[in-house]
């Protein structure tokens, strides 16, 4: 169970930064202008972009956790390795890029295992942590939760308390906690980090609100979870991000914002996020915190 004196009185909180590892085309704000059985017709551009943030990451000295697509991790095992022996942590984040809730409980089931076996085979090392797609586990597919218990994980990082278009739990728990599922089952839940704003929650740990909003008020939020609440923080990125030159894809025209908005301010931000902050592996941050 959590240590709340742990969590809550730490002088200098330990953050976790996370990597979900999927190319441009992969994005669920694609989905419906790329078939997944086109996706091979596609320039990848994973290894190159991985290897970037990577190395930014050993230059700041940060290790973090990185959600690995299957069908990545199948096409390029040697990438995988390369994370690992670099002291990182390897996480599922599932097969297909499929949101849960369009998946049956046996399609989810099946691929969830088969990645899990396809990560496992490649470091000989078990994997513990799952993250869905587009943090696609919302109330009705809550029932995810019991599938990753049966299949051996630990925890999972998928549940994102805000009001949004494609995925949300409105007033889910904000901070890291053992989730009680339907069936008795038990997992660690590290909701992606939010901010309130009145009774409201806002987002202000990565992706496209980190590319969105300006540094100042993504650092000033992160800031309020570390100092204020003395709460450690989740922050996620996609390789695709600090790939200025990837190939554009027409799609509609909020799908396009929210892709390629402001990826030439990126890297550089990514670069003060990293000196301002203190971050590791998901693992080591809830070891950490009593979990």
């Amino acid at each position: 169970m959590l240590n709340e004196q742990k969590l809550y009185s730490a002088d200098h909180v330990i953050n976790a930064i996370t990597v979900d590892v999927e190319d441009y085309y992969q994005v669920s704000a694609f989905a419906k202008n790329i078939e997944k059985n086109n996706w091979s017709d596609y320039e990848s551009r994973v290894e190159r972009n991985t290897h970037k943030l990577l190395e930014i990451f050993d230059q700041y000295n940060t290790k973090g956790t990185f959600f690995v697509l299957g069908w990545i991790a199948e096409r390029f095992p040697n990438l995988i390795n390369d994370i690992q022996q670099s002291g990182h942590e390897i996480a599922s984040h599932g097969y297909s890029h499929d949101l849960v809730y369009n998946q049956t409980v046996a399609e989810f089931r099946e691929e969830t295992r088969r990645t899990k076996e396809i990560l496992e085979n490649i470091i000989n090392k078990p994997i513990y942590g799952y993250r869905a797609a587009s943090y696609s586990i919302v109330e009705k597919s809550i029932w995810a939760l019991d599938v990753l218990t049966e299949l051996g994980f630990t925890y999972d990082s998928s549940i994102f308390p805000i009001v949004h278009d494609r995925y949300g739990i409105p007033g889910a728990k904000t901070e890291p906690h053992v989730y009680k599922t339907e069936s008795g089952n038990s997992i660690i839940e590290f909701p992606i980090s939010t901010v309130g704003l009145g009774n409201t929650r806002l987002p202000i740990s990565g992706g496209g609100y980190f590319r969105l909003l300006p540094y100042w008020v993504t650092r000033s939020g992160l800031n309020k979870i570390n100092k204020k609440e003395k709460k450690p923080f989740i922050f996620y990125m996609h390789p695709w991000e600090i790939d200025t030159g990837q190939p554009r894809i027409k799609s509609n025209m909020l799908s396009e914002f929210r892709h390629y908005n402001n990826i030439s301010k990126f890297d550089q931000r990514l670069r003060k996020l990293l000196q301002d902050f203190k971050f590791s592996t998901v693992s080591d941050v809830l070891e950490r915190n009593g979990f």
